[in-house]
């Protein structure tokens, strides 16, 4: 938020242009009627010290010390004082008209410093005096001088007078109100931040225990029947994590900060994975679960498959929500729209449908389509919410059509840009056999034994040579003391967190070897803090095995082959 002296300056600094301007219009045209000098003289005077005024406070900060803030309120008086000399200048002429204009000239300025001047009092105050004076001192003069009448003016002008300054009273209370609400609200937000990050790191610690359970059971021999199960769980593992990551992404979207991260997807291997994943829902519900892929559809194609996956649940969970016989179809095809060819992705059901007056407000955040449908059916109403504005960001569309009672289909069209043979041009290596890592000597900092074990499950049957420490301070040791390939750093650990820790790494003459975040703070400002340091990496819990193992290979590659670097 913006400093009181800090808004003032920028608000004098935009309204320079009107003040000028008006000082123009007021001098050439009187010039032009009376052929005196005044008027130009005045005009050049007033232009000068608005410029003066204009250079001063280009110099006040957010806090501003005591001498350039004299010098602003000397510029300030000055400058008002210029600028309503004008008015003395009428106030002498003999017309009516001349001193009709001269008041208007002293009570439109007022309104001028009430209206742009009112975050700092003081030089408000000081704005207002030179104006304010003359609105009284002319008049009254004229009054004493002889000339009774001027005493209603005089009135009229302690009317206005006290008026603004009630307004202008209110107006800085409102002000304070306005400016206490907006600190709160900068404060509840940075909060609500603080807690999203802190609920995803707690839930990404537990979960990266099940989810790397689940890959080395798929990596071990298993019966048809127990690999169909370890899918299963993999499958709910990482919906899983996609429903945790709804509630941060509503926040990052709100606030612009989502990005898509557009991939080569194999969309029949996405769609069917989805179709197995719900297939055990629907046999509880005995629903009929289909998915259809046409034939015409690009084996693959380029979308950011994480987004993708998660409009999709979002939609399957809502059609079996809502579906309590019949079936839940998902369809993929091809179609051609004004701008090009688009992927139709479609989600139907049979069930219990949607009124047409709620259809309008369905894709609203934590909208539902009444009370009880939460009681009844459970959800926050994120989900339609977060899947329309995904769509747009990928530059699609979500619409819905419904008949009350028949049941709903949901229908997401995505540009299709077409993608290349994932398989052919792999260049990293996929899975624990393709990677190299034999003998490395590898440094894991990380205080979570469960998140140790499962380091050392992946990493020891690789020739690896692991070393475990708790916290930051033994990291940085460690290193000091020993020679290791790669370190593999934790962000929140007791005594020293991974990011003082690799600071004080890289401070170290060469630099330290590389080092990999491997952490389950995982938002953008956690990325962009392990970037400031310039780490070789970027691993988030859960752990992927594939992610890990690329992440070590390219850490340890030579500078020049080094394909991935995370540099700020």
């Amino acid at each position: 938020m913006r400093g009181a002296y800090e808004l003032l300056a920028m608000i004098r600094r935009r309204e320079l242009p009107t003040r000028m301007v008006t000082a123009a219009a007021l001098a050439i045209p009187l010039w032009l009627v009376d052929g005196t000098l005044f008027p130009p003289l005045w005009l050049c005077l007033v232009l000068a010290t608005q410029l003066l005024d204009a250079q001063i406070y280009r110099r006040l900060g957010e806090t501003p010390a005591r001498g350039p803030r004299l010098a602003a309120g000397l510029s300030t008086f000055i400058a008002s004082t210029f600028y309503s000399g004008l008015s003395v200048y009428l106030w002498a002429g003999d017309s009516e008209a001349s001193h009709i204009l001269a008041l208007l000239l002293l009570a439109g300025s007022l309104l001028h410093v009430a209206i742009h001047m009112h975050s700092v009092r003081n030089l408000q105050l000081v704005a207002a005096l030179p104006h304010a004076a003359l609105l009284l001192g002319l008049p009254t003069s004229a009054a004493l001088a002889g000339t009774p009448e001027m005493w209603a003016v005089v009135i009229g002008a302690v009317m206005f007078l006290s008026t603004l300054t009630v307004a202008v009273r209110r107006t800085a209370g409102i002000t304070r109100k306005l400016q206490a609400a907006r600190a709160e609200a900068e404060q509840a937000s940075k909060a609500k931040t603080d807690f999203l990050a802190t609920i995803s790191h707690e839930i990404r610690t537990p979960m990266n225990g099940i989810v790397s359970a689940a890959n080395l059971l798929d990596a071990s021999r298993l019966t048809p029947a127990q690999r169909e199960q370890v899918e299963i769980l993999k499958d709910s593992n990482e919906m899983l994590l996609s429903l945790v990551n709804d509630v941060l992404d509503i926040s990052k979207i709100e606030a612009g900060k989502l990005e898509i991260e557009v991939a080569d997807v194999d969309l029949a291997k996405t769609l069917h994975a989805l179709g197995r994943l719900w297939s055990a829902r629907a046999s509880e519900r005995r629903l009929e679960l289909k998915v259809e892929v046409s034939p015409d559809t690009p084996a693959v194609v380029q979308l950011d498959p994480l987004r993708i996956k998660q409009i999709l649940f979002n939609l399957i969970s809502n059609a079996m929500k809502f579906t309590s016989q019949g079936e839940v179809c998902l369809r993929l095809d091809v179609t051609q729209r004004s701008g090009g060819r688009v992927l139709r992705f479609q989600v139907s059901d049979t069930g219990i449908g949607i009124a047409p007056d709620v259809l309008p407000r369905l894709f609203g955040a934590f909208e539902q389509a009444s009370a009880g449908t939460t009681r009844a059916h459970g959800g926050t109403g994120l989900g339609l919410a977060i899947s329309r504005q995904l769509a747009g960001l990928m530059g699609g569309t979500l619409e819905a059509t419904s008949k009350l009672g028949e049941g709903s289909t949901f229908t997401v069209e995505l540009p299709l840009v077409v993608g290349a043979d994932v398989a052919a041009d792999a260049t990293v290596p996929a899975s624990r056999d393709a990677a190299d890592l034999s003998g490395v000597r590898i440094l894991v900092a990380e205080d979570h034994p469960v998140n140790q074990r499962v380091l050392e499950l992946l990493l020891a049957p690789l020739g690896c040579r692991v070393t475990f420490c708790e916290d930051g301070a033994q990291a940085v040791e460690l290193a000091a003391r020993e020679v290791f390939d790669v370190i593999l750093m934790d962000m929140q650990m007791p005594v020293m967190d991974g990011l003082e820790a690799s600071r004080r790494i890289r401070a170290r003459d060469g630099g330290g070897p590389p080092i990999v975040a491997l952490t389950a703070n995982a938002l953008d400002h956690h990325r962009a803090a392990w970037a400031a340091i310039g780490v070789d990496g970027f691993v988030s819990k859960p752990i992927a095995p594939a992610d890990l193992y690329t992440a070590l290979t390219t850490a340890l590659a030579p500078p020049d082959k080094a394909e991935i670097r995370l540099r700020a």
